[in-house]
């Protein structure tokens, strides 16, 4: 195999996120297969197309079903609203096409449930299936993973993530796509909240099985998209319903009995993309912040008492996850690099008959966790259990 020729089904802000990872990731790695952007597909041929020339695919489309059947086509990248997900996926899968999905995998269990059986199906013929979970790819997510894995923190006795974002504080932000349940599933809780969840049981290696929280809508009605607001100093003329949370707030408790406390909130005054976890063990504790990603945090409980405290590790050394292939010591690195890790991750579990993680097993269990939340909070934040189903993947 020497090339993968790439089809993208959407061409939103993950498209562009995406498309950075497509173009890159085989110019710095070394991988065992080239991918080609080879067609890039959305409803509105004229938009469609001038994102493919501006992000570098070969050609662009409006048909996705016309573009999965095609036999030069080898891997589908989904980067649709989630109320396409699965029928994309399943058949993307079921004709022999590799898949990449953004997360959350679906809008709903059952949906997920779906993809994941089909993902097992492809698998049995060679097909792979992954979840876009990129902050595992973030360099000092990974390199946290590790130090866990080794024992660095001893037993885990308490995990806390939270993502928070601002950008519902203004009532008239306009009622967007990822505000309406029906095609985003869920508001913060699956659409940030999703990445707290999947980046907890990541680095820790362990299982949510119980879950206690509540959701909450803030602001229950928007303006409508093209109607005019209050940030261009014209009065809306029409304002929908919104049909998802704004917040979610919960408790966790994983299968080992550690507890974790969670929150994703797009009412965060003041935090724009404030994803963070911490991981506290009875010999140390490591913490990790998006708005300093190239640095981890690590205690030693076990370092003489006028030595301890919390040192910064730059993860960004050769020995460090991913780094090795970009620049020198001490150069940063950015958000947009976890996307070409994500490609080669995805490119080498094809080629070499892995499957890469996150699977879509994963991402079902990602979803799980998100039903919980869900109905713990229809039931006066009872403590609700997390359905069983197959372990998470260390990748």
């Amino acid at each position: 195999m020497t090339s993968l020729r790439v089809a993208m089904i959407g061409y939103g802000f993950m498209g562009a996120a995406h498309s950075q990872g497509w173009r890159t990731a085989h110019r710095v790695f070394d991988l065992p297969a080239e991918p080609e952007m080879a067609v890039l597909v959305g409803r509105n041929a004229a938009a469609v197309d001038q994102a493919a020339r501006k992000w570098g695919w070969a050609e662009s489309a409006t048909d996705w079903r016309k573009v999965v059947a095609r036999d030069d086509i080898d891997v589908v990248d989904i980067v649709t609203p989630g109320d396409s997900h699965a029928e994309i996926a399943i058949a993307a899968l079921e004709a022999g096409k590799h898949v990449l999905c953004e997360k959350p995998l679906a809008n709903t269990v059952e949906e997920a449930e779906a993809m994941a059986a089909a993902a097992e199906r492809a698998a049995a013929r060679g097909i792979r299936a992954m979840v876009g979970f990129t902050y595992r790819r973030v360099p000092a997510v990974t390199f946290m993973r590790n130090l866990i894995a080794e024992g660095a923190v001893g037993t885990i006795n308490q995990v806390r993530a939270s993502y928070r974002q601002d950008w519902l504080v203004d009532p008239d932000m306009p009622l967007a796509w990822r505000l309406q349940k029906e095609h985003a599933g869920s508001g913060a809780l699956g659409d940030i909240g999703a990445h707290a969840i999947d980046l907890a049981q990541f680095v820790t290696g362990q299982n949510l099985a119980k879950v206690s929280g509540v959701v909450d809508t803030i602001v229950k009605e928007r303006p409508l998209q093209g109607s005019g607001s209050g940030l261009s100093g014209t009065a809306a003329t029409g304002y929908g319903q919104v049909t998802v949370d704004d917040i979610a707030i919960f408790t966790g408790r994983f299968e080992s009995g550690a507890l974790g406390s969670f929150e994703a909130s797009r009412f965060a005054t003041g935090r724009k993309n404030a994803l963070a976890i911490e991981v506290s063990g009875d010999k140390g504790a490591l913490a990790f912040d998006l708005e300093d990603l190239n640095s981890v945090h690590f205690y030693d409980r076990t370092a003489p008492a006028d030595r301890q405290g919390f040192r910064k590790i730059l993860a960004t050394e050769p020995q460090h996850p991913y780094v090795a292939a970009w620049w020198p010591a001490g150069h940063m690195l950015g958000y947009e690099h976890g996307f070409s890790h994500q490609v080669k991750d995805l490119v080498e579990g094809i080629v070499q008959g892995n499957d890469p993680h996150p699977t879509f097993a994963d991402g079902l269990r990602v979803q799980r966790v998100l039903e919980a939340v869900e109905r713990s909070s229809a039931n006066d934040s009872a403590w609700a259990p997390v359905a069983v189903d197959v372990p998470v993947q260390a990748g």
